[in-house]
C-alpha cells in the first residue's frame, strides 16, 4: 500500500483549508442584531415556550377565575351585603392581585434558564447584553394581559358593568400591566440570587402574599384596626387598586395614577441595573 509523502499531505491540507476559508469569506456576514430586535426575539422565545407547553397559562387563567368566584360568592354577602355589590368592589382588586402574582414567574423562568446553563449560551452571543432580560419581561407582559383579560371577561359575564365602560377597563388593565412590569424586575433580581426555581417561587410568594392581602383589594380599610389601616393606606398595591377602581368607574384620582407610575419607575430604576449587573457577573 503506497503512502503519500508528507509534503503532499501538507499541501492537500492547506488546499482544503484555503477552500474552506474562501467559501466562508464569500458569504456576506449577517448584520448584528440591534437591541430592540434582540429583545423582541427573546420575547418571542417566551411566547414559543407557552405554545409548546400551554399548561403554563393555567396560572393566569384558572387561578384568577377561582379567586373571583370564591371571594364573590363565599364572602360577598357577609362583606358587602350582596354578591353584586361585592363584585363591583372586588373585581378591580382581583385584577391587580392576579397580575401581580404572575410577576413571580418572571424570576422563576430566569432562574430556570440560569440553572440549566441557557444563560451561559446567551452571554456568548454577540448581542446587547440585557436583551434576554428585557425580552423575557416583554414576553411576560403578554401573560399579564392574558390574566387581566380573563378577569375582566369573567366579571362582565357575572354582571360587572363599570361606569367608564370598556375604555375604563382597558385603561385599568394597562396601568396594572405597567406597574407589574416594574415589579417584575424585583423578581428577576431574586431569580439571579436564589439557587433553585422552587426557592424563587417560595420567596416570591412569601413577599407578594402579605403585601396583597394587607391592602384594600378585599375589604375597605375603614373597617380595619387603626395600626393595620395605616399600613394599608401607604401600601402601593392599595393605591394601584384604588386607581384601577377609579379608572373603571370614571372617578379616578390623578394623584393615585402618579403614585403608581412613580413606584413602577422607581422599581425599574433600582432593580433593572441591579439585575443587569448580576446577570453580567454570572
Amino acid at each position: 500500500m503506497s503512502h503519500l509523502p508528507n509534503t503532499q499531505v501538507d499541501r492537500g491540507s492547506r488546499a482544503d483549508e484555503a477552500a474552506i476559508r474562501a467559501a466562508i469569506s464569500s458569504t456576506p456576514r449577517p448584520p448584528q442584531a440591534g437591541p430592540l430586535s434582540a429583545a423582541l426575539t427573546f420575547a418571542w422565545r417566551g411566547m414559543l415556550k407557552v405554545k409548546h407547553v400551554p399548561e403554563q397559562l393555567l396560572d393566569v387563567t384558572i387561578t384568577p377565575v377561582m379567586f373571583v368566584l370564591m371571594f364573590t360568592y363565599l364572602f360577598g354577602g357577609a362583606v358587602a351585603g350582596s354578591t353584586a355589590a361585592y363584585l363591583d368592589y372586588i373585581l378591580p382588586g382581583i385584577l391587580v392581585m392576579s397580575v401581580l402574582f404572575t410577576t413571580v414567574y418572571s424570576g422563576v423562568a430566569l432562574n430556570t434558564d440560569l440553572t440549566k446553563g441557557v444563560v451561559d449560551r446567551f452571554r456568548s452571543l454577540p448581542i446587547w447584553r440585557p436583551s434576554p432580560l428585557v425580552g423575557s419581561l416583554l414576553g411576560d407582559s403578554v401573560r399579564y394581559l392574558v390574566a387581566g383579560t380573563v378577569i375582566i371577561v369573567l366579571g362582565v359575564i357575572l354582571g360587572y358593568r363599570p361606569e367608564a365602560g370598556p375604555l375604563g377597563m382597558v385603561a385599568a388593565l394597562g396601568l396594572v400591566v405597567v406597574f407589574s412590569f416594574g415589579l417584575s424586575w424585583v423578581f428577576t433580581t431574586l431569580g439571579l440570587v436564589m439557587r433553585s426555581p422552587n426557592a424563587v417561587m417560595n420567596a416570591g410568594f412569601m413577599a407578594i402574599f402579605p403585601l396583597t392581602f394587607l391592602s384594600n383589594v378585599f375589604v375597605d380599610p375603614e373597617t380595619l384596626p387603626s395600626a393595620l389601616k395605616a399600613f394599608v393606606d401607604v401600601n402601593p398595591i392599595s393605591t394601584l387598586a384604588d386607581a384601577s377602581r377609579g379608572l373603571m368607574e370614571g372617578n379616578v384620582q390623578g394623584g393615585d395614577i402618579v403614585v403608581v407610575l412613580a413606584v413602577a419607575a422607581a422599581l425599574t430604576a433600582i432593580f433593572l441595573p441591579l439585575t443587569t449587573r448580576l446577570y453580567r457577573r454570572g
